[in-house]
């Protein structure tokens, strides 16, 4: 299939291009050693996170923006988001001196809407769900004579968002394969417009979380639910472009469904050897390779990292969850008689060991613990696994008997 067929043609993302230079940063694509050891390929990160608002949406916004008459510009432009097209609509079109409403649920975090606010959008708290939002959008732009400016599902922002895949091919030309974030299909249909158009060899990957199969249940004819907690929630999209669904079953390769665990993994990656922040979404195809690292072996890998809009919080969490998974971070309960002398033993072993403690606390009231015995949790920083292993040896050896305390609770106890 050509891209006749298609929303978008390879001209129109060159036009793009033309439209929002000077208005957007040209990223770096910059190679990534580190990435490339962990994973087998070889690794070269598009940072997107380094936009004005830290997501490529701003491609297509500006893209969109710029395209609409002096009529349109004044009346001004509607959207609906919890996220970060919210945030790009709303930069650009102060920029550019047009209006903007954006949609945004009830439920949509403090933090998001007083960013949305903060860059002079009038913000319009509606619905339970983005759908629910989405409607009261539309109603406005019918209502008002606003412009709709959907976050996907629209030739200008499609093409705005494919001119990623003109700067990555002409920083690489050799790259073979592109693993990108799928949602609603706009950043990939552009990619796989431009790429191809570009390099009809080069290979296109989608990536969606396992929760929200979206496109792999429209390309496939599969019936898997949809919905649910997701890290990954810039790509949590029920529904599919009705622009974007034929760009990418007839573009991409394959769609790769990622588990939470392994987009933890690659946010971790992104921070710890890349020493850069990539939202849930944002590291999508870089999960895709952790999930499947014999697909990309040796072959020349340009990653998206399309947004770096992510809770400090939240990306704490995820790094110590990650140390508990490599064994970095343990915890153990240990038991005792209830003697002067206990929490100093232990102190004196574990530093002996070279352990970290992290953190300490005694109990005498657990009733499977004698009446003249004390337990003590106790977390400690090793250096990997095995050295794990061996403070645990060495517990045991001072009989202070230690059941390992995993994130879920209490270990059973060691035969």
């Amino acid at each position: 299939m050509t891209d006749t067929a298609f929303a978008i043609s390879l001209a129109d993302v060159e036009a793009a291009a033309r439209t929002i230079a000077g208005h957007v940063l040209e990223t770096p694509l910059v190679p990534s050693p580190r990435l490339s050891a962990l994973t087998g390929a070889e690794v070269f990160v598009k940072h997107e996170n380094m936009q004005a608002t830290a997501s490529f949406k701003e491609r297509g916004a500006v893209n969109k923006l710029l395209r609409l008459s002096d009529a349109e510009k004044r009346r001004g432009v509607v959207a609906m988001s919890a996220g970060n097209h919210a945030q790009a609509v709303a930069y650009h079109a102060r920029r550019f001196g047009i209006p903007a409403t954006i949609v945004m649920p009830e439920p949509t975090p403090l933090v998001k809407v007083e960013n949305t606010r903060g860059h002079g959008a009038t913000v319009v708290l509606h619905g339970e769900t983005l759908y629910e939002a989405a409607d009261e959008a539309h109603r406005l732009a019918g209502e008002q004579g606003l412009v709709f400016v959907h976050p996907y599902d629209d030739p200008a922002v499609m093409a705005g968002q494919g001119t990623i895949a003109l700067e990555m091919l002409r920083q690489r030309p050799d790259l073979e394969v592109l693993p990108v974030p799928l949602g609603g299909g706009g950043l990939l249909s552009g990619i796989a417009v431009a790429a191809r158009g570009l390099n009809p060899a080069i290979t296109l990957i989608g990536v969606e979380p396992v929760l929200y199969p979206s496109f792999h249940n429209a390309l496939t004819g599969a019936a898997r639910p949809i919905g649910g907690p997701t890290l990954a929630e810039g790509i949590a999209v029920k529904t599919v472009g009705t622009s974007t669904l034929p760009i990418v079953g007839a573009c991409a390769q394959d769609i790769v469904l990622v588990d939470e665990d392994v987009i933890e993994r690659a946010v971790n990656a992104f921070a710890t050897l890349q020493h850069t922040l990539a939202e849930g979404a944002g590291a999508a195809g870089l999960a895709a390779l952790l999930k499947e690292p014999e697909r990309y072996r040796g072959r020349k890998v340009g990653l998206v990292l399309s947004g770096g809009n992510i809770d400090t919080r939240l990306l704490a969490a995820i790094m110590v969850r990650e140390l508990e998974r490599a064994q970095r971070i343990a915890a153990f309960r240990l038991a005792a008689s209830d003697r002067p002398g206990f929490l100093g033993k232990v102190a004196s072993l574990l530093g002996t060991l070279g352990a970290n403690i992290l953190e300490v606390s005694h109990g005498r009231l657990f009733l499977d613990v004698p009446a003249k015995g004390v337990t003590l949790d106790v977390t400690v920083e090793a250096r990997d696994e095995a050295h794990t292993a061996q403070i645990e040896a060495a517990l045991v050896r001072e009989g202070f008997a230690p059941r390992r305390i995993h994130p879920r609770g209490l270990a059973e106890p060691q035969a």
